[in-house]
């Protein structure tokens, strides 16, 4: 069966549409291929700021409530949001009602009436004061990681934005920002439940047809990978627990490192039976829980690993990630380990059958950023994998070069002398190719 079907309208608009024919609801889902990335400092936050700001009426419907409950009585709630490379607008709505769907986030896109733009901008201070301490300082880790690792470049910038940049951001900015990336050859719109195609096609050039504008302009490529000489960001912090990130600076989505990044990912941090849960919370005791994110961009990425842990175990919790990080390339993941991880991976893809919001999802980011994989391409990927590529893989990427750290919490300076020592003596166990 055809996972997808896809049509371009004559104004540059992608169209898809993911059949799902026993289901009961469908995802209406359209992306715009702007993000935090696309912004200079002056202007940082303008793209999560615009998300915020078309939910505050149209044209067709004047104010914020009057189009939240015109899409309540699709059957859904309208949601966004906003990433370093892209924004989301999302709705789950009833399959007699698609094309009402369609229509809504058409009106959405094409004609906002950019009111409460004050009252909005407070709501977005506090979203970004969420982020900083009393004392005005960042913790949240993924943005200081992010400063660490794309030091200098829009990657490096928080999606909602910093105070001074929220604050002097203008309506006539924000009409701009839209007017230059909010155009049909920079969108992708999606429709996955119960569908037919023609229908889509057919409602989507009825509300999306009259849309105007040419190609977004690119943003700013990566290509720093020179590494820092302070790898680690100390933000000391009230609390009971210290927050510890470390992550590893990657190449982008195209890398042929890409499905071997995928599964290390997973055998480090996903599930019960991941490396780091039973070495930090079975065998050490040393956390509730630890994880492991995987973000790829156009030209870099990043696998962070996040834990909580109190100040006297932070060492002891570096030094154990660290050891796991060095058996990764030291020695070839066995046969059963492997297994185990591909099999579940499998499981994961197969399940998102049943997910109209994942489906939507797949194929609405693939292909607004050129990265369109159907399920059988990502098991096909999945085949791919082997012990010897995922150890390459390892050795290659992560690496103390590639490291960088964030820890945020009430440490003492003993933590940190423990921790910048560990960090700084990290060896790779020599062993042959």
């Amino acid at each position: 069966m055809t996972e997808y079907l896809s049509d371009t309208l004559e104004n540059g608009l992608r169209v898809i549409s993911v059949p799902m024919p026993y289901h009961h609801s469908a995802e209406v889902m359209i992306y715009i291929g702007v993000g935090s990335r696309h912004e200079t400092a002056h202007k940082a936050g303008v793209s999560h700021f615009l998300e915020h700001m078309l939910f505050k009426g149209t044209a067709d419907f004047p104010t914020g409530l009057a189009l939240e409950r015109a899409f309540e009585a699709v059957g859904g709630s309208a949601n966004a949001a906003t990433d370093s490379e892209t924004t989301c607008f999302h709705s789950r709505v009833h399959p007699d009602h698609i094309a009402a769907g369609i229509s809504l986030f058409g009106s959405m896109m094409q004609r906002p009436l950019f009111k409460d733009m004050e009252m909005e901008r407070r709501v977005i201070l506090e979203e970004a004061m969420g982020d900083l301490n009393e004392s005005g300082r960042q913790i949240n880790s993924d943005n200081i990681i992010a400063s660490l690792l794309y030091l200098n470049h829009p990657l490096g910038q928080p999606t909602v934005g910093n105070r001074p940049a929220i604050e002097r951001l203008t309506l006539r900015q924000l009409q701009q920002h839209h007017a230059i990336y909010y155009t049909p050859q920079n969108a992708v719109l999606t429709v996955a439940g119960p569908v037919n195609h023609d229908k889509v096609v057919a409602a989507a050039r009825q509300h999306f047809g009259q849309w105007q504008g040419g190609s977004a302009p690119a943003p700013k490529a990566w290509t720093d990978f020179s590494g820092v000489d302070r790898p680690l960001r100390w933000v000391r912090d009230a609390g009971s627990q210290v927050s510890l990130q470390l992550a590893f600076l990657l190449p982008g989505r195209d890398s042929e490192h890409v499905f071997n990044l995928r599964v290390l990912r997973r055998l480090l941090g996903w599930g019960g039976m991941s490396r780091l849960m039973l070495r930090l919370r079975e065998e050490l005791g040393l956390t509730y829980a630890v994880d492991a994110a995987l973000a790829l961009y156009a030209d870099a990425g990043t696998l962070a690993i996040d834990l909580a842990v109190s100040a006297d175990n932070l060492g002891k919790a570096t030094t154990a990630i660290l050891e796991i990080i060095t058996e990764l390339h030291s020695t070839e993941v066995d046969d059963d380990e492997l297994s185990h991880i591909l099999n579940c991976y499998r499981c994961d893809l197969d399940y998102s059958r049943d997910q109209v919001d994942e489906m939507a999802l797949r194929y609405t980011w693939g292909e607004l950023t050129g990265s369109s994989r159907t399920i059988a391409d990502d098991l096909a990927g999945i085949d791919t994998v082997s012990a010897a590529g995922l150890r390459q893989t390892a050795r290659e990427l992560l690496t103390p070069t590639n490291l960088r750290g964030a820890i945020v919490g009430p440490y003492r300076t003993r933590d940190r002398n423990s921790v910048e020592k560990i960090i700084s003596e990290w060896q790779l166990v020599p062993c042959n190719p």
